[in-house]
């Protein structure tokens, strides 16, 4: 499953040579770029694009063999528009990464703290650390930017800009760690989807992720869940979110133990679809354990 290894790529080669291409939500130095190291490993072939939407495009049309994009924050929680993608597109979950995040304050080595102005990052960054800002940096203005990647580039080109990313992007712009590990829940941690247009054959421990899009009637929840109960498999994530098409329609995120192939899996499957609109199998994969 993992490609063959090559040189870091920001832009896609010839179709040919895409078998191994890994599109990312970029730039180069986000923890995005992190999940992709430590799934494909660091010698893989890499495509920066700027937006989550972009990386189930490269995959969809063929120029990238694999995505790789945020789903779920455990301190922020979902990532709303890679559900959205996953709702609007065909790609398939072939893996799950979880990666440690953790937060640093970073500026230039030949700045003053002092005389810092404004800081900067990715907007779920801030978020992760607005305790420590508030106690250690309450008047100081607070901007969002792109990335955190792109939040450390700021703070490489102005001594009175102050940025908040992880240790990846503090070598890559050889930035100062003023603070490290400021984030408010020391145990915060990011889930990633790898994307493919595939499937995979079962490992043992596996999860599987689907969209339930059910009727606006009282119970539907209920009877979504019931079968889960009945063969005794295990969710570990369930979500709701708008329907795109209907108004006040939901539709609900659900991952679970268990493969599409593994027996009880398939019943659950059956019994959902005489109770539900529509079901669409948006993977089963192995499940991640968190990198220490």
């Amino acid at each position: 499953m993992v490609p063959v290894r090559g040189a870091d790529v920001t832009e896609p080669a010839h179709a040919a040579a895409n078998e191994s291409l890994v599109a990312f939500l970029g730039p180069l130095g986000t923890f995005t770029h992190a999940a992709v190291d430590q799934y494909f490993g660091p010698d893989a072939r890499k495509h920066s694009v700027a937006t989550i939407d972009e990386v189930f495009a490269e995959v969809a049309s063929g120029r990238a063999r694999y995505g790789v994009v945020p789903v779920e924050n455990s301190t922020e929680g979902a990532v709303n528009t890679t559900q959205d993608c996953l709702m609007d597109t065909g790609a398939r979950i072939i893996a799950e990464v979880i990666v440690p995040v953790e937060q640093n304050f970073l500026l230039r080595r030949d700045a003053d703290p002092a005389q810092i102005r404004r800081i900067v990052s990715h907007r779920q960054s801030l978020a992760q650390c607005r305790h420590w800002l508030a106690e250690h940096w309450p008047q100081v203005e607070k901007h969002e930017v792109s990335s955190n990647a792109e939040a450390a580039r700021l703070a490489s080109e102005d001594v009175h800009t102050a940025a908040i990313a992880g240790e990846r992007a503090a070598k890559l712009y050889d930035l100062a760690v003023l603070n490290a590990r400021i984030q408010d829940q020391q145990n915060n941690c990011t889930r990633f989807l790898v994307l493919a247009n595939q499937d995979t054959q079962p490992t043992g421990r596996d999860k599987t992720s689907i969209l339930v899009y059910t009727e606006n009637k009282p119970g539907a929840l209920f009877r979504v869940l019931e079968p889960f109960n009945t063969h005794q498999v295990s969710l570990t994530k369930i979500e709701t979110r708008p329907a795109r098409d209907i108004a006040w329609a939901y539709v609900f995120f659900i991952d679970f133990e268990g493969h599409v192939q593994d027996a009880p899996v398939r019943r659950v499957l059956e019994l959902l679809k005489g109770c539900t609109v529509r079901i669409k199998q948006l993977g089963s994969y192995p499940m991640a354990r968190v990198s220490s």
